[in-house]
């Protein structure tokens, strides 16, 4: 089961939350996330949440199919999981062509796909539903956006439990009418609401397998539009510190500086863990208020921090917000964070899928 969407739409906390209802029907379930670098964040909350849980990184899963392949070759035959969730990256689209049929023409005797199921969120369609008709004047990043959901078997409106019920039937009315080829359904990862009707229809149907006219330049430029960075810090306090407190004030600092210089962030995620005990926070947008996914609700020592931003400015930008902002934080909080594991940051290469099966004509 392939799921992809946009940065920041809440496909992590979709992947577990339906990991679970799975879970709970007596499934055995394994978990699969994708990313250009390593350090994933979104790895170590689906680790913390699903049993069995691996990645795919230094690329997106078209361009390390042979990877994916081999991830989900040892969770099945290791751990005696009968249905793999798949998290694309979020700036990968292609999907179809480049992932699905591949998996069905060369090992369709052990895998069968589900259909492609792409996650939006209300405030990034909000925000790039001007250039979704996808003429020749748009950006590439909203031409990748539209590509995305152009080929989508099913499109889940994540966060309805933001909207109002008017607003959130007027949202999925409108996307229906621009894609009529996909089945649309809202849902809240969040609090489960629409979550089993939307299990149901991922698994109770097949991949239409619909061909996707893309311009590779363009889906290149979107991806390189993007500065890239993941790293990994220790904490430490010798009287101990609050690590909610500590992410949401680091992404406070970030997304303030986002919004002072205009920098669009797709998603920028910080998370602690100590002795299993986990704390996730979030941001999608600059000035944003950040969003808190996993409570450890309690004092660490010492803890492994992860951070992933993907945010539209040049690495070297990212690199001294970064810096920055763990520099404030450390001070204001009294702790001491020493990176442990990651590289400056960088833009994606050109895609360039292991291989790419257009749709059949007719």
């Amino acid at each position: 089961m392939t799921l992809s969407g946009f940065l920041g739409a809440g496909k992590t906390t979709t992947l577990v939350a339906v990991a679970k209802h799975l879970q709970s029907q007596g499934r055995r379930v394994a978990v699969i996330t994708n990313d250009q670098g390593t350090e994933l964040v979104d790895t170590q909350l689906a680790k913390s949440e699903i049993a069995e849980a691996g990645e795919v990184t230094g690329g997106c899963f078209c361009c390390r199919f042979e990877d994916l392949l081999t991830v989900a070759q040892r969770l099945v035959d290791g751990h005696n999981v009968d249905t793999l969730l798949a998290e694309a990256v979020g700036s990968c689209t292609d999907l179809q062509a480049t992932v699905i049929r591949p998996l069905s023409a060369h090992y369709g005797e052990r895998f069968t796909p589900a259909p492609l199921l792409v996650v939006v969120e209300p405030e990034r369609l909000d925000a790039l539903r001007t250039s979704l008709p996808l003429d020749d004047t748009e950006s590439d990043m909203s031409y990748l956006f539209g590509k995305q959901l152009q080929e989508a078997d099913v499109i889940a409106l994540n966060k309805i439990d933001l909207l109002g019920a008017a607003e959130a039937a007027a949202v999925i009315a409108d996307l229906r009418e621009r894609y009529p080829t996909a089945t649309v359904l809202g849902y809240s990862a969040k609090t489960g609401e629409g979550l089993e009707q939307l299990v149901s229809l991922w698994l109770g149907s097949e991949p239409v397998g619909r061909g996707l006219d893309i311009d590779y330049d363009r889906y290149a430029n979107a991806e390189a539009a993007l500065a890239w960075l993941n790293l990994s810090f220790d904490v430490t306090a010798a009287e101990g510190f609050d690590p909610d407190a500590w992410a949401r004030a680091l992404l406070e600092h970030l997304s303030a500086t986002a919004a002072r210089n205009g920098w669009m962030i797709g998603h920028v995620k910080v998370s602690l863990e100590s002795a299993g005990d986990l704390s996730k926070v979030s941001v999608t947008a600059g000035g944003a208020e950040p969003t808190v996914d996993a409570v450890a609700g309690r004092t660490f020592t010492e803890a492994e921090a992860r951070l992933n931003a993907r945010v539209a400015c040049e690495p070297d930008e990212l690199d001294a917000a970064v810096a920055e902002a763990v520099e404030v934080v450390s001070a204001a909080t009294g702790t001491s964070a020493v990176q442990s594991a990651g590289v400056p940051s960088f833009k994606p290469g050109y895609p360039r899928p292991t291989y790419r099966i257009p749709a059949a004509a007719g």
